[in-house]
């Protein structure tokens, strides 16, 4: 692991207490960090269906969405018609992704992601995305999601790369241009390298891993938030071939 800006945050804790007190804000605040989180999931929200429909055509699949807060991913996923289960640690935010779900028809479970209680091969498609940089085993979850997966199942996620450019701009970067942004949102430390990723799934049994990264629209809306350090409603984000920042990627289960 490469060295960080010091030795407090090489022990502090990421703070995920935060999300529980979001409350209506997950949905309507754009004076707060979650608003890019929004944003984001405008970006892979698509890219995610697309890549269940290529992969399975028509069929309606089972997905487990890990650590879905507020449901952005989960409500959109069965507005498409798939069968979808959503956990996290939270039940404060459970209770905002069911008001949200216009389906009736996602699953929301209050659950641990290292303990995830269904059955081997339950699901054709695993999520996590912005999660494996809030727990301090990644490798754990990869392996419970490779575990509940069917044999070639999707594996879904996005995280952060660990290096001094990805502390400038999503840590610091967002502390000093979003209002309301706590301490500890993100702490380098859990941050992960692409190749630490992508050998997680390999030795989970996922194989066929692509990446793709991840970075703001530098547009208007952009330099909005720098002047105001509030998210505007257009703010964006674009897949770059670069995974110096963000990176989204999958996998698929080969046994």
């Amino acid at each position: 692991m490469e060295s960080i800006p010091s030795k407090s945050n090489r022990l502090r804790p990421v703070n995920n207490d935060i999300y529980s007190a979001l409350g209506a804000r997950w949905y309507d605040a754009d004076d707060d960090p979650v608003a890019l989180l929004r944003a984001e999931s405008r970006l892979r929200n698509p890219w995610v269906g697309r890549r269940i429909d290529d992969t399975f055509g028509e069929r309606r699949c089972a997905v487990l969405d890990i650590g879905c807060g507020a449901g952005f991913l989960s409500n959109h996923l069965a507005g498409l018609g798939h069968r979808v289960t959503g956990i996290d640690a939270s039940s404060e935010s459970l209770q905002v992704a069911a008001a949200h779900d216009a389906t009736g028809t996602v699953r929301y479970d209050h659950g641990d992601a290292l303990a995830l209680p269904y059955a081997s091969g339950a699901f054709d498609a695993v999520c996590a995305m912005d999660f494996l940089e809030h727990v301090e085993d990644p490798g754990r979850v990869v392996g419970e999601a490779a575990r509940v997966l069917a044999p070639g199942g999707l594996f879904f996620f996005h995280t952060f790369n660990r290096n001094w450019l990805s502390w400038l701009v999503i840590i610091k970067g967002v502390e000093w241009f979003v209002r309301n942004t706590p301490r500890d949102l993100h702490v380098l430390r859990l941050f992960l390298k692409p190749a630490e990723v992508r050998a997680a799934c390999v030795r989970h049994g996922l194989g066929a891993v692509e990446l793709r990264g991840v970075r703001p629209r530098l547009n208007w809306p952009f330099w909005r938030m720098l002047l105001t350090r509030s998210v505007p409603a257009d703010f964006a984000f674009v897949f770059t071939n670069s995974t110096r920042l963000g990176f989204s990627g999958s996998a698929r289960k080969t046994m």
